[in-house]
């Protein structure tokens, strides 16, 4: 099976109330995200990591990658260039790309950290997977919801857990239901 994920930012305190994300503190958010990620994720799933795996924490990259469950690829993110310098983390992944696209049954999706605004086959059918905006409803999100094609993988969207591409298209749709703005 394929999921998708973006922006755990594990370790990172200022995440919990950039996102309002229902955490009391940096302990019990990753304690969840990786329960979550347990849960969800099977031995031998690949689980496509959209960038930003921590940010200003105190636990070294592969203490959180060691207890993840899954085949894991990287799409870089902003806050991803001390993993990329981190040889041990590095041996976690299976590929690292900047952007990269997959086939997920019939369906192609580039994967990229940063939302844009036209992929490799957007205007024949295929998605764009992307994080970086978090649950933001700024002028970004305004954009790209109007993409009919492009969907957040975004933790906070995906009730801080992997996704499949069809979780992905019904949490986006709720996200949006919930924010008309």
């Amino acid at each position: 099976m394929l999921l998708y994920i973006s922006d755990l930012h594990f370790g990172h305190k200022n995440a919990i109330g950039f996102d309002h994300r229902p955490f009391a503190d940096v302990e019990e958010m990753d304690q969840t995200l990786i329960e979550r990620w347990n849960k969800k994720v099977h031995k031998n799933d690949e689980v496509y990591f959209l960038g930003d795996l921590c940010f200003r924490n105190d636990k070294p990259a592969e203490w959180y990658l060691d207890q993840l469950k899954g085949r894991k690829h990287l799409v870089v993110g902003n806050h991803d260039m001390k993993l990329l310098k981190n040889e041990t983390a590095m041996t976690y992944f299976e590929t690292v790309n900047m952007m990269v696209s997959v086939r997920d049954h019939d369906k192609l999706n580039v994967l990229c950290h940063y939302p844009i605004a036209d992929w490799n086959g957007g205007r024949h059918g295929s998605w764009h997977i992307y994080g970086h905006i978090h649950n933001s409803t700024d002028a970004v999100y305004q954009f790209m919801k109007t993409q009919e094609h492009a969907l957040n993988a975004g933790c906070m969207i995906n009730n801080y857990a992997p996704a499949t591409f069809d979780e992905l298209i019904e949490n986006n749709k709720a996200f949006r239901r919930e924010n008309c703005v």
